[in-house]
């Protein structure tokens, strides 16, 4: 049963993913990059991580994708006339794709697999706030700063400037 639920979360994932790339209208993309994360989420709770897909799901589906749609909705982007790849470009993404599998290919001919996992240790709810409000606390601040840093930027810039007309 595992097993089943692991590639059904995966295939989601993945046919998620890709359609966040290969979609144009960027509403739709974000709409995929969360059923996408679900599907991370998923995975993560079957490896018995529970906490992981919840924060994953609170922090990323819920605050980064939010904001990215509020951003894209603030931008008011319309799909306009799109222009058809050049030769140069569609050569240079080939040759990378196949640069990437190479790549991939070969690390993964050279890897040595264990044979069986030590099974670790699990992980306490106080051992992550620990971790997050001792070490890892000012990355997480700076973060946010960022993201707000960012919304008011767009705010800024979506703004419609007037042009003032001189009255006699």
């Amino acid at each position: 049963m595992s097993d089943l639920l692991f590639y059904t979360f995966a295939f989601l994932t993945l046919a998620c993913a890709a359609l966040v790339v290969v979609n144009k209208n960027a509403v739709n993309a974000a709409m995929f990059l969360i059923v996408s994360l679900v599907g991370v989420a998923g995975l993560f709770v079957l490896l018995d991580a529970a906490l992981l897909a919840f924060v994953l799901l609170l922090v990323y589906a819920g605050a980064v994708v939010a904001l990215f749609l509020f951003i894209v909705m603030l931008l008011d982007t319309t799909p306009g006339s799109l222009k058809p790849f050049q030769a140069s470009t569609i050569v240079a993404s080939l040759l990378g794709g196949a640069l990437l599998v190479v790549g991939v290919l070969s690390l993964y001919h050279r890897a040595e697999f264990p044979a069986a996992a030590v099974p670790a240790a699990a992980p306490t709810m106080k051992a992550y706030a620990e971790q997050l409000f001792t070490t890892y606390l000012l990355p997480v601040q700076v973060v946010g700063f960022m993201l707000l840093i960012a919304m008011l930027g767009v705010i800024v810039l979506s703004k419609k400037l007037e042009a003032k007309e001189d009255a006699p």
